[in-house]
Order: structure tokens, then C-alpha cells, then sequence
């Protein structure tokens, strides 16, 4: 039996987005989000995902939650006087419009505390953002290696050396 070509395509196509896991909630797109393997034991992980605001006025991400953590936190990483520094962001972080912000390791980020389970490779974490115009969005985070980078994308950029890992 042969497969007609635009119907193979079209499945493929499919796949490959299916396998990145993007969302859309009103003007934002949200691509990837994804989080590395823990050690056994670990109490916090982080969460990485890449946000584009499509329109015309700036939204913010100010929450969010994982089924696996009691608690979920925007940070951000910064280098003050030569040493890694991490702050939550109590406020939110604003996605302007036209823009597309990444949370990455060493930069802006989610941390996930209080893990009720270790994260393995392979691993879906389901969640949720919320946003403070947009509103809430189910998610699936994908849990990459231990010092890993998602699937298709090159070594994470700015990672701290040492101290505080997630």
C-alpha cells in the first residue's frame, strides 16, 4: 500500500509539532517548555520555555503550578560584582508586545520547589502558567538530561558554573 505523499507530509508535519509542545493562549505563543532530570532527592528544579507576545499590549507571567512541586516561583539570574545571583521576580515578568522572551539556565526561569517526585529524562510534568492578561494555560514540561538542553537546541547559553544548579 503506498501512502500519498501530501498525506505523508501532512503527518509528519503534525509529529514534528506535536513533539514540540508549543501553546497558544490569546496574542502569546509559548514554545517548548522543558526542565532537566533531578538527582534523587533534590527539592527544586527549574522551568525553561520561550514566550512571544503577538499583540499590541504587554501581558506579564506572573504564576504558574506543577503537579510535582508545592510551590512555583518566577526567578531571574543575574551577575552582580563577578558572582551568579538569583532573585525571584514577585511581580511577574512582562512580555512586551512584539517581544519573545526566553527562559533559559543563568537567566530568567521558573523554579519548581518542594518536589513531591524526582524529575527523570523522558519525564512529562504537567503545570500550568498564568498570565495577567492572557490567563491560565495548561502545560506539559519535558524533562531533558541532568545539565541537558531541549531536544533541537544547541548547549544552554550562560549557565552558572557550580552553586546553584537547576
Amino acid at each position: 500500500m503506498r501512502i500519498p505523499a501530501a498525506l505523508l507530509a501532512l503527518s509528519l508535519a503534525f509529529a514534528g509539532s506535536a513533539a514540540a509542545h508549543d501553546y497558544e493562549l490569546g496574542s502569546l505563543s509559548i514554545k517548548h517548555p522543558w526542565s532537566r532530570a533531578t538527582p534523587k532527592g533534590a527539592s527544586v528544579a527549574g522551568g525553561y520555555l520561550t514566550i512571544t507576545n503577538n499583540g499590541t499590549t504587554p501581558d506579564r507571567l506572573i504564576g504558574g503550578s506543577v503537579e510535582a512541586a508545592k510551590r512555583f516561583e518566577i526567578h531571574e539570574m543575574s551577575m552582580e560584582g563577578g558572582v551568579m545571583k538569583m532573585r525571584e521576580l514577585p511581580k511577574g515578568l512582562e512580555i512586551a508586545p512584539g517581544a519573545t522572551v526566553e527562559l533559559k539556565p543563568g537567566s530568567y526561569h521558573v523554579m519548581m520547589m518542594n518536589l513531591s517526585k524526582q524529575f527523570m529524562q523522558g519525564d512529562k510534568i504537567k503545570g500550568s502558567l498564568t498570565f495577567e492578561k492572557a490567563g491560565k494555560v495548561d502545560v506539559e514540561f519535558t524533562v531533558e538530561a541532568v545539565g541537558g538542553a531541549p531536544q533541537g537546541h544547541g548547549a544552554p547559553s550562560g549557565a552558572p558554573k557550580g552553586g546553584h544548579k537547576h
